[in-house]
């Protein structure tokens, strides 16, 4: 009898967890994609970044209750400091936690061994930490910091649409299987639906 209850209840707890997964892969696209204001986008040494009071002010919406834990920091010798950050966020009905680590150089003055402000350079060193984590595991800013990709999974929408233009053009069967195997997508989306409706006119 209670290998009977676990094969039911096994089958109802994995379409949860299911279902759990595809709500955190919309949600992290949806964060992914968002456009960073211009305003926000700065630059140092040729190189685009955005200050952390713009990531925390989305995490802030996008996850909210997330936390930061520092798991660990110093120097290495005189030349850089060292953080081993945690970020714990909830995501979708999930606690998730992800660690991240990071280097700052000390700022020393010109010509001299002398150090500027340590103390600034530890929080730099943390600061860095957070905002790679964020990014690495909330995708937040993903647009600036190049990490978007573009999904070339069609959606609902796009799907019903071709399948109502290979009907008409009897070609149902063909174009669904090549929907399947991914042989038409969002890429060529565009391309097959103009295929589609010359076929059809």
């Amino acid at each position: 009898m209670s290998n009977e209850l676990q094969m039911i209840e096994e089958p109802l707890s994995l379409k949860k967890v299911d279902s759990a997964l595809k709500e955190i892969t919309k949600k992290h696209k949806k964060v992914s994609d968002k456009v960073t204001p211009k305003a926000f986008i700065k630059k140092k040494m040729g190189m685009d970044y955005v200050e952390y009071s713009t990531m925390r002010d989305i995490a802030d919406k996008e996850y909210p209750g997330w936390s930061w834990t520092i798991i660990s920091s110093e120097a290495l010798g005189s030349e850089a400091y060292v953080v081993h950050g945690r970020l714990k966020w909830y995501d979708c009905g999930v606690w998730r936690e992800g660690d991240m680590v990071a280097a700052h150089r000390i700022q020393k003055k010109k010509g001299t061994t002398e150090f500027v402000d340590v103390g600034n350079d530890i929080k730099s060193a943390n600061t860095d930490c957070i905002k790679k984590a964020l990014n690495h595991y909330m995708n937040i800013c993903d647009d600036v910091y190049r990490n978007q990709v573009e999904d070339p999974e069609l959606d609902d929408s796009e799907i019903e649409t071709l399948r109502k233009l290979a009907m008409k053009a009897e070609i149902s069967e063909k174009v669904m299987n090549q929907i399947e195997n991914g042989e038409v997508n969002k890429l060529n989306y565009k391309a097959s639906k103009a295929k589609l409706e010359r076929m059809t006119a």
